[in-house]
């Protein structure tokens, strides 16, 4: 099984086959303004007091400007949602194999592509450098890590590890009608996979695995198990293309998983979920 949008309000738009294979190395201007007073924000000087830069009480409001507490500004706020956005662009590109094992890509070059300056870029990416999906070079930019089939094998050994024994325990505890509600959760992975959406199957496939094992009540374990699923989803060397028919047959488990689940079919459940991990894509 694999993921869904990085972004919880869904993917990003960005242009397909946006990210060049030897990117230019210029830069771009940054745009960045100074943190502290918004541009045209009045400094208020104490109570009833001459004001700091030396004007007369009541200049300010003679000059039409507000001396009363002012909401803070929403830059910050702008600025994480570009960075957001940007991450999850980056991120459905490395799924979708826009963004090449192996190239080096440069956040100038990027964010030209993105019409953002480099610094969310950048940001995004060293995200990205900390999952492992991509390798900083010194000067140059970032390199999108190369895998093979064995470090996805390692991941999925793993996963099942820590995801197998803790969806048997819930197989007995939890009652049909808490699996029922995952029901959207599951057809969302088909709807994607049946539509060749390669990184909105992704992000559906995480989405799916975290709310089972949400419902252990075990914070901790949802994060580490995450963590690996999403690692799982970076494309091998040789690219996605090969597996991609196999999406609709990784989203019918989760169907046919979720049906054992609600049946509390024990036998059903460790068989499909032995043979999910084994086949190291979901």
């Amino acid at each position: 099984m694999e993921q869904g949008s990085a972004h919880e309000g869904g993917r990003p738009a960005y242009a397909p086959g946006a990210f060049p294979r030897t990117p230019a190395e210029g830069r771009t201007p940054e745009g960045r303004t100074p943190e502290g007073r918004v541009p045209g924000q009045a400094r208020s000087g104490p109570a009833g007091g001459a004001d700091p830069r030396g004007a007369p009480p009541g200049a300010e409001q003679a000059r039409g400007e507000h001396t009363h507490s002012e909401p803070p500004a929403p830059r910050a706020v702008q600025r994480h949602s570009v960075r957001g956005q940007i991450l999850d662009a980056l991120r459905a590109a490395l799924v979708d194999g826009e963004l090449v094992p192996g190239h080096v890509y440069s956040a100038p070059a990027l964010g030209a592509r993105f019409g953002v300056s480099a610094t969310p870029v950048r940001e995004a990416m060293q995200r990205l450098a900390v999952e492992g999906a991509v390798e900083v070079v010194p000067n140059r930019g970032f390199r999108v890590s190369e895998r093979g089939p064995r470090e996805l094998a390692e991941l999925a050994e793993v996963r099942a590890l820590i995801e197998v024994p803790v969806m048997l325990r819930l197989a007995r505890t939890v009652p049909a009608h808490r699996w029922s509600v995952l029901r959207p959760l599951a057809e969302a992975t088909v709807t994607a996979a049946a539509v060749g959406d390669r990184a909105a199957y992704a992000e559906s496939d995480r989405a799916f695995h975290r709310a089972v094992l949400m419902l252990s009540g075990n914070e901790q374990l949802v994060a580490v198990a995450d963590e690996l699923h999403r690692r799982s989803q970076w494309p091998l060397v040789s690219g996605p293309a090969g597996r991609r028919a196999d999406l609709l047959a990784d989203a019918s488990e989760h169907t046919a998983l979720l049906d054992a689940l609600i049946a509390q079919d024990l036998a059903v459940v460790r068989a499909l979920v032995g043979e999910h991990f084994a086949g190291a894509d979901g």
